[in-house]
């Protein structure tokens, strides 16, 4: 590269919780620019996975505790990455960097909610995120895949990346 690493960019902690994973959550589910939605969109989930979450258990969890379980859930801890070694072309497993981790985990989680078929985006989003919080669901079925398919190509992991 000629020129040097751009600086890394910090996101402001979100306004009702004070956190920035929140916040780094809503750019990804934003779109057309329009973060108040977003964030509507996120906060009427979160209300909305408590509810149901809390309904009929008998210890009491935040909405955002459930979120985070729920994210921690979904973010895989390796991956495949293709490379080519005379001729033929390995999927190599790697180890995700936790940066990387916390952003497939965040674009997994919206991308299956935005496939679910509920009625409106917050209903999408607040079933998404209550399926991974019990460990089911298509964001979680997707980490095992890639789980899986790293395990398959275990043997290729002596092919390292530059």
């Amino acid at each position: 590269m000629r020129k040097g690493k751009p600086k890394k960019r910090y996101v402001l902690p979100d306004p009702k919780f004070g956190d920035v994973l929140v916040t780094k959550f809503v750019n990804n589910l934003m779109v057309s620019g329009k973060k108040s939605i977003a964030y509507k969109i996120f906060y009427d989930a979160i209300e909305l996975v408590e509810l149901k979450a809390n309904k009929n258990a008998e210890e009491k969890k935040s909405g955002l505790e459930i979120w985070k379980q729920a994210l921690a859930n979904v973010m895989p801890s390796v991956e495949v990455k293709s490379r080519r070694v005379g001729g033929a072309t390995f999927q190599v497993p790697t180890e995700v960097r936790p940066e990387r981790r916390q952003s497939l985990g965040i674009k997994w989680l919206i991308m299956f909610a935005r496939k679910r078929n509920e009625k409106t985006m917050t209903d999408k989003l607040a079933a998404e995120i209550l399926s991974a919080y019990r460990g089911e669901g298509a964001a979680v079925k997707k980490k095992d895949d890639t789980h899986r398919m790293a395990e398959a190509n275990k043997a290729f992991s002596h092919f390292k990346l530059r």
